[in-house]
């Protein structure tokens, strides 16, 4: 445990929560959910997300948590410290959140950018949207490779400011303001949203019960779509609870967090569904737009507003930021961890700060490369037949890392090596209380949901139908 006192530790257990929380509410929460949550069945949609949330999300996340607590380390050693074969695992854990931040960082870009203009357009600025066209606005920006690659590098050196800090003087201190600060600001944009004229289709949208989705082979579609955004939800398999897990004290109760942080984060994903949705119906304009529903639906539902709507655009914008920077610093900590497990048992002491610029800078330098490419308006070459460069790292990481490591973990813990972290949860107050339901779970049911989540991303991404 000497290698987890010195790279850091939660000084609390609010601390701890907040930071895993901040991790896993992101981008995909704020439009992902809503949207997946209304095209499969509204309710049904999310009964069949709850179920996988208790079956698998709580089970992966406990797995992670107590495999990083139990190691210390980051999520290569980790696995090295199973047993040398599986470090494999842990690089894949370690690919797919470095290949992330590429693109999580372009996206956190336009956060800031659209931040910035909603408040040019309140103090009438020349830098705020106007009387531009939303869809136009977008266009033009998006395509601008200058502009997008700049703001794509001011996230990233924000993120790296914070992650050089360290855990509790860094990544907590800022995770402590920043989550009640971002569940505020949701709460204000949500009562607006749901007092516009019109807004209940959009709740209908999302909460209406709607069964007839089971019927055929449907509900292998919404078991698909619901397992793939909890999977996703929760930032399962990209190495971020593990590392975290690596920081907790003993004294932490590892099941009860395995069951805040999923709770957590459905709460904030059903929020932002509401915070999103019924504007957009209000406003008689499209949900299924990807990330346009939130550069460019929802700035068409601010600048209609009036007075109010460069506040409201503000607030959305900011808190998606929040939402944005949480999940990356989470990220660049998981990348970083590894590469400070290597100095530690090379030479025995890290350097983070220097480790924290080297992978800010592969990070910038990867959020340049996909800025570029305009979301795919600028004609350059893509890569395995992707609309844009953004997808293609999306493909490898989230489509097929990810869920891949997560089912071998799953294989490992289930049935290569039962009982292997039964010891770091039993070091709970009352031992591990749900040991029988976590061994079932870990056995039978995580690994067929991953090798469904893992076909589905496959499908989604190359379009091949096979749930159809």
């Amino acid at each position: 445990m000497e290698n987890q006192h010195k790279k850091g530790q939660w000084t609390s257990s609010f601390g701890f929560l907040m930071a895993a929380i901040g991790s896993a509410v992101g981008l995909g929460n704020l439009w992902g959910f809503p949207y997946k949550m209304g095209k499969n069945g509204g309710f049904a949609f999310l009964l069949i997300y709850l179920v996988l949330v208790a079956v698998v999300g709580v089970v992966v996340c406990l797995s992670e948590l107590s495999l990083g607590r139990k190691s210390g380390k980051g999520v290569v050693a980790a696995y090295e410290s199973i047993a040398k074969k599986y470090s494999f695992v842990g690089w894949f854990a370690w690919i797919s959140p470095l290949l992330i931040l590429g693109f999580y960082s372009m996206l956190g870009g336009y956060c800031i950018k659209y931040a910035l203009a909603n408040l040019g357009d309140l103090f009438g600025a020349g830098f705020g949207v106007g009387a531009a066209d939303s869809g136009e606005y977008f266009g033009a920006f998006s395509a601008d490779q200058l502009q997008t690659s700049i703001y794509s590098l001011i996230f990233v050196l924000l993120t790296i400011l914070i992650v050089k800090a360290g855990v509790s003087s860094g990544i907590e201190k800022f995770t402590t303001i920043a989550m009640p600060a971002l569940f505020i600001m949701l709460v204000i944009v949500i009562i607006r949203s749901v007092t516009m004229e019109g807004a209940g289709a959009g709740l209908s949208f999302m909460f209406k019960p709607d069964f007839s989705v089971f019927k055929g082979s449907g509900w292998i579609n919404v078991l698909a779509a619901s397992g793939g955004q909890m999977f996703f939800s929760l930032s399962l398999g990209m190495g971020i609870t593990v590392t975290y897990g690596s920081y907790m004290k003993k004294t932490e109760s590892l099941e009860r967090n395995a069951l805040l942080i999923p709770i957590a984060d459905t709460i904030i994903a059903v929020m932002a569904g509401m915070a999103v949705m019924p504007a957009v119906f209000a406003s008689g304009l499209d949900p299924a737009s990807g990330p346009k529903l939130l550069f460019v639906t929802l700035q068409t539902v601010f600048s209609a507003m009036g007075g109010l709507g460069p506040i409201f655009g503000f607030l959305l914008y900011f808190l998606v930021f929040i939402a944005a920077i949480t999940s990356s610093i989470a990220l660049l900590e998981a990348v970083s961890a590894v590469v400070m497990d290597k100095q530690i048992e090379k030479g025995g002491s890290h350097d983070r700060k220097k480790v924290t610029w080297i992978m800010g800078l592969i990070v910038a330098i990867e959020a340049v490369f996909i800025s570029l490419d305009g979301l795919g308006a600028n004609g350059f070459p893509q890569i395995f037949n992707q609309g844009c460069w953004l997808d293609t790292f999306d493909l490898i990481s989230e489509g097929v890392l990810m869920p891949l490591g997560s089912l071998i973990m799953a294989i490992i813990f289930g049935w290569l090596r039962p009982g292997y972290v039964d010891d770091e949860i039993a070091l709970d107050n009352g031992g591990f209380k749900m040991k029988n339901y976590f061994h079932f779970c870990i056995k039978w049911i995580v690994p067929p949901a991953m090798v469904l989540v893992l076909l589905g991303q496959i499908d989604t991404f190359f379009g091949l139908e096979w749930f159809s």
